[in-house]
């Protein structure tokens, strides 16, 4: 008697532990299609924040006018930030980069003052780029614009393509990850099936028979999304130690959001799976479970 109640203990114990690890490594996969959103979406907005354009200035403008003009800029709503390049410095970039002085055979500085600007990821696109371009035109000291509408075409179609893989990809491992639940879950319940029965025929109301196979099953999917937490967290933590700038690209409020969200999900799927498994054993003639 004793080594039976061991192996049903072990039985239950085992059933219990796959359930969990089963939920725990569907949530866990979940989460990471979901911080690759966020990432792919901080990666977009540090990406577009980065492009800059050059707003090249006359020779004769005044210190004063490119202060002025500075402040403008960085006061309007789509600049993230403006840097002023004197001609001399631009000189020393292309040196830099060309290995050789260009005025030492042209005999002067053929370069030009300007500033770069950086915008704002919202309006890091041709449309609204087209409309800031008409803009700063006005200014009676601007020489030219100059910027890659190749370049910033291509970021943001990319961007779309992505997200719009992401979302896809999303919605089908949500609805893989409710039937590999729900599945574990239905076994689970199958092997209490005689046990439903047996309780129904006492007289055992339906909730009545429900609540603990719902109440275990919160259990199970509460401790399955702390471990695809712990699992996450762990793999962040390592990608971390590797890519430096991945800390930055972090929002804090956001992981947490996530971490609820998959609390959530562990529940929520838990209780609807394990709900229409009860249920369709409540409902089952006794007859029929032999044949299930």
């Amino acid at each position: 008697m004793a080594k039976k109640n061991k192996h049903v203990f072990f039985t239950f114990i085992n059933s219990r532990l796959t359930s969990t690890i089963s939920i725990s490594l569907v949530l866990f996969l979940f989460g990471v299609v979901v911080l690759l959103g966020l990432f792919a979406n901080s990666l977009s907005v540090y990406v577009k924040e980065n492009l800059s354009f050059s707003i090249v200035l006359n020779d004769d403008m005044k210190n004063s006018q490119v202060l002025n003009l500075q402040k403008k800029l960085e006061t309007s709503p789509y600049v993230k930030s403006s840097v002023f390049i004197s001609k001399e410095q631009a000189l020393k970039e292309l040196e830099k980069e060309l290995g050789e002085n260009p005025e030492t055979f042209l005999g002067y500085n053929p370069l030009l003052p300007s500033i770069e600007v950086k915008l704002n990821s919202a309006y890091a696109n041709n449309d609204s780029i087209a409309v800031i371009e008409t803009k700063i035109r006005q200014e009676t000291n601007i020489r030219d614009v100059l910027y890659r509408k190749d370049l910033l075409q291509a970021v943001n179609d990319n961007v779309r393509q992505i997200g719009l893989i992401l979302l896809v990809f999303s919605i089908a491992l949500l609805l893989i990850s409710f039937a590999l639940i729900n599945n574990t879950i239905r076994l689970s319940v199958y092997s209490k099936r005689f046990l439903i029965h047996t309780m129904k025929l006492v007289g055992a109301t339906g909730s009545f028979i429900r609540k603990p196979f719902i109440y275990s099953n919160i259990v199970i999917g509460v401790i399955a999304a702390i471990t695809a937490m712990s699992l996450l967290t762990g793999l962040l933590y390592y990608l971390s130690m590797g890519i430096t700038d991945l800390i930055g690209l972090i929002d804090l409020n956001m992981l947490l959001v996530i971490f609820a969200v998959l609390i959530a999900l562990g529940i929520l799927i838990s209780v609807t799976a394990t709900y229409f498994a009860v249920n369709r054993y409540l409902k089952m003639e006794f007859d029929k479970l032999h044949y299930v």
